[in-house]
């Protein structure tokens, strides 16, 4: 873990002190960020396993969960799973650098982000309040009261983060909603992965599996079968574009 001299300042997404719980077993770790988390706005909570994490999770939901993926007794995996069938609490996951594979597994059990280690602080916090932010519908896609978007069926309304189709509400995380609603404004468009990690996650660079991840479980959400998508269609060579619109 590298480490900058200062943590970033306070923002307006931190400025209500959201509650951050911070699982990891190495003190060190967890004392750093949970040092660069407190002098950005938030309060922070600690665990350093994962069955401490879901009980203090469950004793005091917090706004968004710093998650290590190799915890002892309960994994990371584990904890995510658990803590995203309790509710729709965002979660960072903490990652070694180079398993991509465990990355991947922590996008597919309902991950919002992850930090590869060793990361900066101050990008862990700024990671931190961006997800937060797109939490409370205040994103950039979001801001200045967009108009509830249409198409293939679903119904979104960014403001208050809901999306439906004809068989009821979808249960989205915060990056398939943004993902859905990037692809709602832009219908019959196609778009490369490079260009919806830019789009939807702001991001200029970064791995790449991170959308393809992303599209496959936003297909078993949306699409009547997903091994057969009609609205989320794969163009080849390309990426992936939206044909609800039509």
């Amino acid at each position: 873990m590298s480490q900058s001299a200062e943590a970033p300042e306070a923002t307006e997404a931190t400025a209500a002190a959201q509650r951050v719980l911070v699982v990891d077993d190495d003190p060190t770790v967890t004392e750093v960020v949970a040092g660069y988390l407190s002098r950005a706005g938030f309060a922070v909570d600690r665990a350093a396993d994962g069955h401490e994490a879901l009980a203090r999770a469950a004793a005091r939901p917090p706004d968004l969960v710093v998650l290590d993926l190799m915890l002892p007794g309960l994994d990371g995996l584990t904890v995510c799973r658990r803590l995203r069938a309790a509710g729709p609490v965002p979660v960072v996951m903490l990652t070694a650098r180079g398993d991509e594979e465990d990355r991947v597994l922590g996008l597919e059990v309902g991950a919002d982000d992850y930090v590869t280690k060793p990361f900066s602080p101050r990008e862990l916090v700024l990671r931190v309040a961006s997800v937060l932010r797109r939490a409370r519908g205040a994103g950039p896609a979001e801001a200045g009261g967009a108009p509830v978007l249409r198409g293939g069926g679903i119904t979104l309304d960014p403001a208050a983060r809901s999306a439906a189709d004809g068989r009821g509400p979808l249960r989205l995380t915060l990056r398939e909603f943004d993902l859905l609603a990037h692809f709602l404004r832009h219908p019959g468009r196609a778009f490369s992965r490079e260009e919806l990690m830019a789009g939807v996650w702001g991001w200029e660079f970064g791995d790449l599996s991170t959308v393809t991840v992303h599209v496959r479980r936003l297909r078993h959400k949306v699409e009547a079968d997903p091994a057969r998508p009609e609205l989320i269609v794969t163009v080849w060579g390309v990426g992936y574009r939206f044909d609800g619109g039509r």
